[in-house]
This record gives C-alpha cells, structure tokens and sequence, in this order.
C-alpha cells in the first residue's frame, strides 16, 4: 500500500519554531500531494486552556507537486497541542493529528505539540549511545590488587554468568572504570559518542542500583579519581558521559536508611515510607526489601537531592566531575505511591537544577511502558521506553529458538522472556505490526521529547536481541535503530554477537581480543557502517518521517529536510514498495547509501530479510516557506 497522503510532523520543514516562549507565534506548514481535493478550507484547531481556538491557513506556493498550507499558532500553553483540519469542496471533512488522517473527530492528546519548555542540548539529536554495566566491560590492572567485597561472589571473566540468586545479583567480575578508559579506541572506531553508564556508587550488589551512598564511587570501581579520569578521556575525544540515578529509591545500607532504620524520629526519616512506629517496616520497590523507596513529600529530600548547591544530582555535574547529564532509574514510579503522584514536582525540580548547573546537560527518564503521560516536555528530555520501538521490532524481526534456560530461582523455561510479560513468549507481529505500534505509542509525545527517545534493541534489562533474532535481520534492527526518530542505543556487547535469555543473562562481560574471530569482525562492522550512516547524514537526527509503503514483511520510509532526504527500506522477507516522483521527489537522483537492494524505475523489490538506504535531494519549499 502505498501512502500519498496530507502530512505534517514537528520537524523543521513544517515547524518554524520548536522552542517557542510563551505567547509567540509559531506557523506550521501542511504539505498536501496535488490533486488531493480540492480543499475549500485548511485550518489549524488548537486546545489553549482547554478551550478551541481556530487559525485559517493559506496556500504558500505549490513545489515538486505539492502545495504547501501555511497558518499562525499562537502558543498558550507550556504543552500546546494542534491539529489540522481539511475541508473538501463536497463537503468532506478530514482531521490529521499525530497518528494520521480521520475522518472524524481526534483526540487532544495525539495533537501534534509545540512545547515550551527550555528545549533539549541540541546535541542530543546526533548522538549514538553507548550502554556500559560497569562489572562487565572491562577490567583494569588495578582491579586485580582490589579485595573482593564481602557481599560478592568473585567470578573469573571467561566464567558464564550464574542465572540464578544469589549469584544472579553477586557474581562479580571486578570490571572498572579504567578498564573503560583503556577501551575507548573501540568505542570511537565504533562512532559512538555518548557513554551512558549503569550506576557508579557504591552498593552490595554487581548492578550497583541499590547505593550506599551517592556521594562518592565505588572504590571498586577506582573511585572518584578513575571516574574523573574517564570523564576527562571521553571529553577529549568528543565523547559525553552520562550517569544513572536512582530517584525512586536507595539501598538498604544508605545512611540516610540506616539513620532511620528501626531509629523514630531520625533526621532522615521522612525521606522513606515508614508504615510502622518503631521504624522497621517500609515501602520498597516492587516489595525488594534492599530498595526502600523516596517519600518526596519530605522538603529535605528535595533539597539534599537536587535543588541544593551540593545536592547529589548537582555534585556530579560541577567539577571535577562535569557529567553530561542523567539517566534517571524508575523514573515512572518516582513520586508515585497509591493515591500521591508527586511525579511532575520531582522530573521538574530535577529540570530546573539541571538548567541552572549545566543547561546544556540531558535528562532522560526510564518508563518501560506507555510514556506518553510523563513526556510532555516539561522535565524528561526523553526516555528509556521499550513499547515504541524495542518490544513491536522483537515481534515482528525475532524467531524464537526455544533453547531452555534458567530463571532467578532456578527453574527451566522455554518459553522466551518478553520483557517480563506472562503472554507466552515473544509475539508474532508483521512489518505493518511495528509501524502501527510506533505510531501509536508515539502519538502522545511531542514530536521534540519523541527524537530523545532512546531506540534500543536490547538495554541491561533485557534479553539479548540477537538471542532470538537469525543473523540475517539484525542488519535490519540496526539499521531501524539508526534512521527512525529516536536517539540509537547499543548495549556493550551487541557489536560483539553477545547473546543471553533474561536481563541478568544478558549481562555478559565482553570477550576482548576475539574482534578478528570469524562473525564478530562482521558484526562489528556492520555497526560501524551504520553508525557511520547515521553520523554522517543529519537529516536522521532531526529531519521529518514520512512512511511511503508499509506490508507485512517490510516497509518504506522517508527523512526529510530541505538540505536532504534518505530513503530507507527495511524488511524481513519479500516486499515490494512501488514509489514515484509524486511520491518521493527526487527520485530519480537518488544515491545509494546502503545495502544492494535495487531501485528500478521506481521499483524496490526484497526477497527476504534486507535493509536499505538512499540519498535523495532535500525537500523543495515554496518562497516563503521553510529553508
């Protein structure tokens, strides 16, 4: 089915603003194919204090068969969201929000949005990440002289991951932050150039997400001075760093927990849910007596986590330190607890410190599930989130194998893990599957907050990708990651092959010195081309998303700007996209970036699993229009 349709997107081609104040006027363009109508009347319905208000649009000027629609928004709120609506001469009326054209009514909250909140680092949009679980990546001769903590299970680094409790959380490796350093000539002949980093604070367990404190770093790790050392490394070479934060909650052994365990009346008890008099019963995270969870009601909190001057979240973006930013854990639940939702007062606070400190720092907040509701701007610049894009690409690109493995107690499955839903095992989806899950899970954002999302194919919590997906798709999972809207992830080790059936099982330390090893070469090189794509062509950080062809093996999109346009065709099996100038102007000039599928009068045919890009010109907007 091919799609020559109305179409708008918050992209700099029909977005003359994206970070508007208050009170200004913004004007958007419609973009409508010739021959589609004839339109009496275009007009724009925004929401403003939840009240419609009303803008007529005028034609700009018409281009590569296209005429463009142009009308004046006027923002009036922080969140502002508007849609389009097109009024044919018989009378037919159709609206476009963010997930498409209807005929009839919308909702407000699939409007498209201009936001008017301080924008992200525009830095942001052309960054690839690069996932590192500090045990796991490397380690460096320092670490051989460090005693093995009391609560760790000491592992040899060859030595298969232990699935099961206790080894599941204890088995240690020993890797450092130092062994990072010396690694990073990997991660710049890769192209990444955004290390995200799993906590670094001292804790009692190898995922380090139950700290002690978050004053200092593990002394297993090298401490302050080897975080200092690979901060100022990775600045060096063009790299930012980024760290994780638990705002939901600590660990048991915190002193701020251990001040008001058992102890009434503590300084520091209000900054938990105690629900006993003596001290000794507490809310924690998902009922893990080890994470007692924040109270964010307590003034002090607030203040001694992020708004102070030396606050955890403000220590470690000053020097010496000077992070590029924060991840923040559980960010979803933060604030959240029965009938309190202090949620929005916390992701704010933590904005504002932010702004102040370092404005030019991110912070991107975990949601597993539908974000939409926190993602409106006002704190997150985006999230870790999985139903958008990681969860419908497994459905539609994996085969299960059905090998068996072990879980946390010990038992055997064969089914394989979903992201912990009890369904049975990995979904069957088709290409058509993903593309209405992405839309769908992404109507709700603003177009602004959607390109911080980060596009993983598998995370620390996670199963590995390729586990379940044959060899010849994961060109096509790469690739998806690397040109749809959204910021692209790698999880140490996916450039290795690294394969594993849980989230703890997936965390396999990297087998250093098998670069050359027959199928990883390859696999690491299919990452460094297609980073390189990615790098290379701004367009796929910021540039509009057109959908030209969906089927259910494959489909066709294009990124659009008018410096440039890439076409790019993914699919798992046979798929043909009939495309023309109508279409896709430009067309007929189109260079081919990558993968050998050929582009033949128009014609792209696949006869199984392929992933494929072209460069086209940009996109031709009338006088008067965008440039």
């Amino acid at each position: 089915m091919s799609l020559l349709l109305p179409h708008h997107d918050g992209s700099p081609l029909y977005v003359s603003n994206s970070a508007p104040e208050l009170g200004e006027v913004v004007r958007v363009r419609l973009r409508v194919p010739e021959g589609y109508g004839p339109l009496r009347a275009v007009r724009t319905r925004s929401n403003p204090d939840h009240e419609p208000e009303w803008t007529d649009a005028e034609v700009i000027g018409e281009a590569d068969g296209w005429t463009w629609w142009e009308a004046p928004v006027t923002v009036g709120n922080r969140r502002h969201g508007y849609r389009w609506l097109l009024v044919h001469e018989d009378g037919t009326v159709e609206w476009l929000n963010q997930t498409g054209l209807h005929r009839i009514e919308t909702l407000d909250a699939e409007d498209f949005a201009l936001v008017a909140y301080p924008a992200p680092p525009a830095w942001l949009n052309d960054a690839v990440m690069y996932q590192i679980f500090p045990d796991r990546f490397a380690r460096s001769a320092a670490a051989d002289e460090r005693e093995t903590p009391e609560w760790a299970i000491a592992a040899a680094w060859d030595e298969p991951v232990d699935p099961v409790m206790p080894g599941r959380s204890q088995q240690f490796y020993g890797g450092d932050l130092d062994g990072i350093v010396e690694h990073l000539d990997h991660l710049e002949r890769l192209g990444v150039d955004l290390i995200y980093l799993t906590p670094v604070f001292p804790a009692a367990s190898n995922h380090r997400y139950d700290a002690a404190s978050f004053e200092r770093v593990d002394p297993l790790l090298g401490g302050d001075e080897a975080y200092v050392r690979l901060i100022e490394a990775a600045h060096a070479r063009g790299m930012r760093v980024i760290g994780d934060l638990t705002s939901n909650h600590s660990g048991d052994r915190h002193e701020w927990f251990q001040d008001a365990l058992g102890n009434p009346g503590a300084h520091s008890e209000r900054f938990y849910y105690f629900r006993d008099e003596g001290n000794t019963e507490y809310e924690s995270w998902l009922g893990t007596p080890t994470l007692p969870k924040f109270d964010w009601s307590s003034i002090e909190l607030r203040q001694r986590f992020i708004t102070d001057g030396d606050s955890v979240v403000a220590r470690w973006l000053k020097p010496p330190f000077g992070i590029d930013g924060w991840r923040i854990d559980v960010a979803n639940m933060t604030g959240r607890l029965g009938d309190v939702d202090l949620n929005a007062e916390v992701r704010q606070l933590l904005r504002e410190t932010m702004l102040e400190i370092n404005p030019d720092a991110v912070l991107l907040g975990e949601s597993t599930n539908d974000a939409a509701s926190d993602l409106q701007g006002d704190g997150w610049h985006g999230a870790m989130t999985y139903p958008a894009f990681t969860r419908p690409l497994w459905g539609w690109l994996c085969r299960p194998t059905g090998a068996p493995y072990l879980d946390a107690q010990g038992v055997e499955r064969t089914e394989p893990w979903f992201f912990g839903q009890p369904i049975g095992g990995i979904p069957r989806y088709s290409a058509r599957d993903f593309v209405d899950a992405m839309t769908r899970f992404t109507a709700g954002i603003p177009w602004r907050v959607r390109l911080g999302n980060m596009q993983a194919l598998d995370t620390h919590d996670t199963a590995r990708f390729a586990t379940n997906a044959p060899d010849d798709v994961v060109p096509v999972a790469v690739g998806l990651s690397m040109t749809l809207p959204g910021v692209p992830v790698l999880f140490a080790g996916d450039e290795f092959g690294l394969v594993g059936e849980d989230g703890e099982i997936a965390r396999t330390p990297i087998p250093w010195g098998t670069e050359d090893a027959p199928g990883t070469a390859e696999r690491l090189a299919l990452y460094r081309d297609l980073i390189a794509l990615r790098r290379a062509h701004p367009v796929l950080g910021t540039g509009g998303l057109r959908i030209l062809a969906v089927g259910d093996e494959g489909f066709a999109f294009v990124r659009e700007s008018a410096e440039e346009t890439v076409l790019v065709v993914a699919a798992s099996g046979s798929f043909e996209a009939a495309l023309d100038e109508a279409l896709v102007p430009g067309l007929a000039r189109a260079e081919r970036l990558y993968g050998d599928l050929e582009l033949e009068g128009g014609v792209v045919r696949a006869g199984g699993p392929a992933f494929a890009a072209w460069a086209l010109p940009g996109v031709a907007v009338p006088e008067g229009g965008a440039s």
